[in-house]
């Protein structure tokens, strides 16, 4: 168990050491003491970048409880070390979804008056379970694509009960932990899985969206002949026009050595596309649920199931074999360490600083899902250029007058 806290510390110290604009947030935190008197509950992926913004929270005052936002992405020697440093920590890898939920429970017992979420689990709870915990919470935030979507979905339905912040939609996030982070991480996922080369197969992505372009850069760039697959019309043109093969899943499905799903749809790839798929094909998913390869209907065909190598599970099915990697959750996180410690140093930086809005300014707004601040996305630009040692040019006022207004023409 010491080595294990250990070697959580030394993942922690690694990801601190190149995570400066959030280092820049704590300070400030620590000096102010910003979140003194309040309670942080969070359902996050439970590794090292995010015991970062954990230690950030704390470090500005707040008491902090912790869980996981999925069965399989936490690292249990972070989780570990969060514990020793008195973080009330409940993660805990490859847990039953009883135990899923009976984590989310302990967290919102600290009753917290601020929430963070990834897929957006402990506000559900809340509202469907919880509900005695709503007039103590100020507001919350969001960090994925899907959470913001259902939690759109619930305002529009006048069910949502507090203020959210959807931090995926802030531009110094999506932009770049979307499809940067996105990108690389489900591609090392892959690779450090099956050990085999990316170079000349066939990589069907499913999805055009940040994530789905993301992938499909890094996929381009290690040789890949890369194919898209998409519902959206605009979508589909974008990836034609970038270079891709567009086509229907059924059709992918026939000629595919790789499959990644980014759409956070379920049944992306179901029984009739594994009755097309050849033996060998590769299943993977980059959405934050489980549900875009429908793993039920492989079972049901499958006539021999077995783990065949860590993370890989090898379904035999009508003479051929299909490969799933990590359970068909988030393979970037089940099978790897997650997005790149820079991209999510910006990524938690909102988070921290949005955290900070909500307290400051939660009590005026109501219910609903709100963007960043775009003086926050600015913010935390702004840090990571000077990290990163770029200058940029500013506008003279002149300039300013001049695109500002309305007298100039022709």
């Amino acid at each position: 168990m010491k080595s294990d806290a250990r070697q959580g510390d030394l993942k922690i110290e690694w990801a601190r050491e190149h995570m400066p604009v959030i280092g820049e947030i704590r300070k400030q935190f620590e000096k102010d003491k910003t979140l003194k008197g309040h309670t942080i509950g969070m359902a996050l992926h439970v590794e090292a970048k995010t015991a970062v913004l954990v230690e950030t929270l704390a470090a500005g005052g707040a008491k902090v409880a912790i869980t996981g936002c999925n069965p399989l992405s936490t690292q249990d020697d972070v989780a570990l070390a969060l514990r020793k440093r008195g973080i009330q920590c409940y993660a805990k890898h490859g847990c039953s979804t009883e135990e899923y939920y009976r984590a989310i429970d302990a967290v919102l017992n600290y009753r917290p008056d601020v929430t963070i979420d990834d897929g957006a689990d402990l506000i559900f709870r809340i509202h469907a379970d919880r509900k005695e915990l709503i007039p103590e919470i100020i507001g919350a935030c969001e960090e994925t694509t899907t959470g913001v979507h259902r939690l759109k979905a619930m305002h529009a339905d006048g069910a949502l009960k507090f203020p959210v912040i959807a931090v995926n939609d802030a531009k110094t996030k999506y932009l770049f932990d979307n499809r940067y982070g996105t990108g690389q991480s489900a591609l090392d996922g892959i690779i450090r899985t099956t050990n085999l080369l990316i170079a000349g197969k066939n990589v069907v992505i499913a999805g055009y969206g940040w994530c789905g372009r993301g992938v499909a850069m890094r996929a381009k760039g290690h040789g890949a002949n890369v194919i898209v697959t998409e519902v959206d019309s605009v979508k589909a043109l974008e990836a034609r026009m970038d270079g891709y093969r567009v086509m229907p899943m059924e059709e992918s499905a026939k000629i595919g050595d790789i499959f990644l799903t980014t759409t956070g749809n379920i049944d992306i790839i179901t029984k009739e596309h594994f009755k097309l798929m050849k033996s060998g094909a590769i299943l993977a998913n980059a959405g934050h649920f489980n549900v875009e390869i429908n793993l039920n209907q492989l079972m049901e065909m499958a006539t021999n199931i077995k783990e065949i190598r860590t993370n890989i599970d090898e379904y035999v099915l009508e003479g051929k074999k299909l490969y799933v990697l990590g359970k068909g959750r988030l393979v970037n996180l089940a099978t790897g360490d997650g997005h790149p410690v820079e991209v999510m140093d910006m990524s938690f930086a909102n988070q921290a600083l949005c955290v900070k809005y909500i307290i400051e300014h939660g009590g005026a707004l109501e219910n609903g899902v709100y963007n960043v601040p775009q003086e926050i996305d600015e913010l935390v630009a702004r840090l990571k250029l000077k990290f990163m040692g770029v200058q940029i040019d500013e506008m003279s006022e002149e300039q300013k007058r001049y695109v500002s207004g309305w007298e100039h023409g022709t």
